[in-house]
């Protein structure tokens, strides 16, 4: 038994010394170790995670039943394969076309070959004045809000939920807006740049089961919109008055003033701008240099 271990290791040894590693090679083991890390990454972050304990349970259950020959089961897979990984496949639609979502929205090609434009307007500053002023003053008086703030992932199948209004935003503006009984209270506000695009419109509901069960259906809400979308979302609570903010599948509870103004900073996107534009000032003031 010890000689035929030993032949072995020297047949695989010998086999091994053989294999001549290419540079291909090992670009092809990090892009699979990369792609194998992310799907590890995106199964732990949803239910698919619960999903492949089970799909490992069935896997060693069949192992079995191939180390014990039970051919009336090894059938019974063989035949149930095709239709079992269809099902996996609807089962976890919703998670696939998140990822598919995700991969467009950074935008890896496109930033390459610079086909995707940038079309969405930055707000200014006043209006994220505004909109930290207006988010307080309804949590004085404990007037529920809902505001999304439109980046590159355009709205639109939302805004048709909802009724178009097109007004430029001001604190007034959006407390009228919420202000109990009013007709466009209910629902969510979709903002763009520094307007108003619609109101009363409905936002797909978040199944993330950590979500406090304390919060109602505007925070789920807010947190569903910024889990298939790259929008930023205020949240005022109607039971407390407090400031929350929805960003990339995560809601930020209980702001202050100053919280809020950094969370619209980050959506605001102010300083890259600011820095493409004297890029572009210092590259437009070489070329004039090099044409005199």
């Amino acid at each position: 038994m010890k000689e035929q271990i030993i032949s072995l290791i020297n047949e695989y040894s010998a086999s091994f010394n053989k294999l001549s590693i290419r540079w291909e090679d090992v670009v092809e083991v990090i892009i699979i170790s990369f792609l194998v890390y992310h799907l590890l990454i995106w199964l732990k972050n949803t239910k698919a995670w619960f999903l492949m304990k089970g799909v490992i349970v069935i896997v060693v259950f069949i192992f079995m039943a191939y180390l014990f020959k039970m051919t009336t089961i090894l059938w019974i897979v063989e035949n149930v394969i095709g239709i079992a990984v269809t099902a996996l496949v609807v089962i976890l639609q919703p998670e696939l076309r998140k990822v598919l979502e995700d991969l467009g929205r950074k935008n890896i090609l496109f930033s390459v070959l610079a086909f995707d434009k940038q079309t969405v307007e930055k707000f200014s500053d006043k209006t994220m004045n505004d909109l930290v002023k207006a988010s307080f003053e309804m949590g004085k008086v404990k007037t529920g809000a809902l505001m999304v703030i439109e980046q590159k992932v355009r709205l639109t199948e939302y805004e048709r939920t909802g009724i178009e209004v097109d007004g430029i935003i001001s604190s007034q503006l959006l407390i009228n807006i919420f202000e109990h009984n009013t007709p466009l209270h209910d629902g969510a506000v979709i903002l763009c740049g520094d307007r108003v695009v619609s109101a009363t419109c409905y936002l797909p509901l978040s199944d993330n089961m950590e979500i406090s069960k304390e919060l109602g259906t505007r925070h789920r809400a807010a947190v569903g919109i910024s889990e298939v979308t790259d929008a930023m979302t205020i949240v005022v609570s109607e039971e407390t008055g407090h400031v929350s903010v929805a960003y990339e599948g995560k809601l930020y509870r209980n702001l202050d003033a100053k919280g809020l103004k950094e969370m619209l900073l980050i959506a605001q996107d102010k300083e890259i701008e600011e820095k493409k534009h004297r890029l572009w000032k210092g590259r437009a003031r070489d070329e004039k240099e090099t044409n005199a």
